[in-house]
């Protein structure tokens, strides 16, 4: 079901602890009207849900709050970096597009998604400069730089996550789980 795998892999951005989260679903029959639905509420909350890919009956969703996405576009590094990546156009729809693309293009992961999970660009930079080795801890993600912030982080998100997964098996519905956007 997917409303639990939601619940499972991206309690922390349902929480808005979290900029994202991604996560693979084995599709099975009336996905597409399961995904449909659930992206409609999600997005009344303040929570954007989107696939990036579909291949061999699984989809990679990502699932995040459009604003925080935007102003980790706004900054300088994030852009460098992304141009790096062949990215040109850093407005939300556009960065996806070329996430998307560059998913579907290439045979290995594109490193550069930790800027999309909202993961410090210290980081993702370190992550890509060491080729994913010698890292100084390693949780949600391989941390190369402040290394306690990180630590915390990891257990607001443990934490977080085990909360949500209480209180939707007690029939907290996921609406009432994900937290409103801050008015504008």
């Amino acid at each position: 079901m997917l409303e639990r795998a939601i619940i499972d892999h991206a309690s922390p951005t349902l929480a808005r602890l979290k900029l994202g989260n991604l996560f693979n679903y084995s599709m099975q029959e009336g996905f597409p009207a399961e995904f449909a639905r659930l992206r409609g509420e999600l997005k009344d909350r303040g929570v954007t849900m989107t696939l990036l890919r579909v291949a061999q009956g699984k989809a990679l969703i990502y699932i995040y709050r459009s604003p925080e996405l935007e102003k980790a576009l706004m900054c300088e590094g994030v852009r460098r970096l992304l141009r790096a990546c062949g990215y040109s156009r850093f407005d939300v729809r556009s960065a996806l597009e070329t996430l998307k693309a560059r998913l579907n293009a290439l045979d290995a992961f594109p490193h550069e998604i930790g800027v999309f999970l909202g993961y410090p660009l210290e980081d993702v930079v370190g992550f890509i400069e060491n080729g994913g080795r010698n890292c100084l801890s390693c949780g949600c993600w391989k941390v190369y730089s402040n290394e306690c912030e990180a630590l915390k982080a990891f257990e607001r998100y443990e934490k977080c996550k085990a909360v949500y997964q209480r209180l939707f098996a007690s029939g907290c519905p996921l609406t009432r789980l994900t937290v409103a956007a801050r008015p504008a």
